[in-house]
């Protein structure tokens, strides 16, 4: 099968896309940016067509699309759920105040947090019924929130894709902002859920190693964090006016993917494979 090469080298794009923002001064942020967005999404479009079918991979895709826009333009007018802010030009076009490659994001590591959701959940492969259909959202959602909880005060501070406008207790970032995250995902991924719940084709056989894959492509997102370059400042200051040690940003976010995001992932690689012990499917 093509997803057998294609579904890896999307991993190893993005891996080397983690290992180019080492190098700002030499690689446009426009393409880092991209390069952090796009290969997720092909991953997610991809393998969930395989889990899903290609009508539930767009069903995903779209209630993603909605539901984050939705929120995010409600935030950015209202301050409800996240918080006020506004994006700047780093991330690139809008649609109304929200940047294009913001909502694609949200497809490429929304799909990979609901699977990590899945398995630690153990609802692979089979129909959705149960307390799967109300226990898998809650579990995918704090896996999302993680890797915002990792990679936002980074963002917002020294890439300056967006801008909080009265600061934040999370060096610069309000605790709105992961209540609002965390809302937003949680309603996308149970509205996900209801449309799954007793379909058919919502459990279709994925072979083994398919598995694997959204777990390893999650986990290089977390090892990724530990390669952000600093800004060549020993201090930054958030819209607030607050003073925050540059250092102490790159320890939180090294803790939280290691301590959190890693223990994710082992979570869902080990509940993976007691999932898979002796299935003999070929490799995907």
């Amino acid at each position: 099968m093509r997803s057998r090469t294609l579904l890896p080298g999307l991993i190893l794009l993005y891996a080397a896309a983690r290992v180019s923002q080492a190098y700002p001064n030499k690689i446009p942020m426009a393409v880092i940016v991209a390069l952090h967005v796009l290969p997720p999404l092909l991953f997610a479009l991809v393998h969930g067509a395989l889990c899903y079918g290609p009508r539930g991979i767009l069903v995903f895709t779209g209630l993603t699309l909605i539901v984050g826009n939705l929120f995010e333009n409600l935030s950015v007018l209202t301050g409800f759920p996240f918080g006020h802010y506004h994006f700047t030009e780093v991330m690139g076009p809008k649609i109304f105040q929200i940047p294009i490659l913001l909502g694609l994001a949200y497809v490429g590591m929304g799909y990979l947090s609901w699977t990590l959701g899945l398995l630690i959940i153990g609802a692979i492969g089979k129909p959705l019924i149960g307390h799967p259909v109300l226990t898998i959202p809650v579990a995918a959602a704090f896996v999302m929130v993680a890797w915002d909880l990792s990679m936002d005060p980074i963002w917002s501070n020294f890439v300056h894709g967006w801008v909080w406008h009265n600061g934040g207790a999370y060096f610069g970032v309000p605790a709105s902002n992961f209540l609002g995250w965390y809302l937003t995902v949680y309603v996308v991924y149970q509205l996900f859920a209801l449309y799954l719940r007793g379909r058919s084709g919502a459990g279709l056989p994925v072979p083994s190693q398919g598995w694997k894959l959204p777990v390893i492509f999650y986990g290089v997102s977390a090892a990724g964090n530990l390669l952000v370059v600093p800004p060549g400042v020993p201090v930054v200051t958030d819209a607030a006016g607050t003073v925050w040690r540059v250092s102490s940003i790159m320890s939180a976010s090294a803790i939280v993917s290691v301590l959190v995001m890693g223990a994710f992932t082992a979570i869902a690689w080990v509940r993976m494979i007691d999932q898979i012990n002796g299935r003999t499917d070929p490799a995907l």
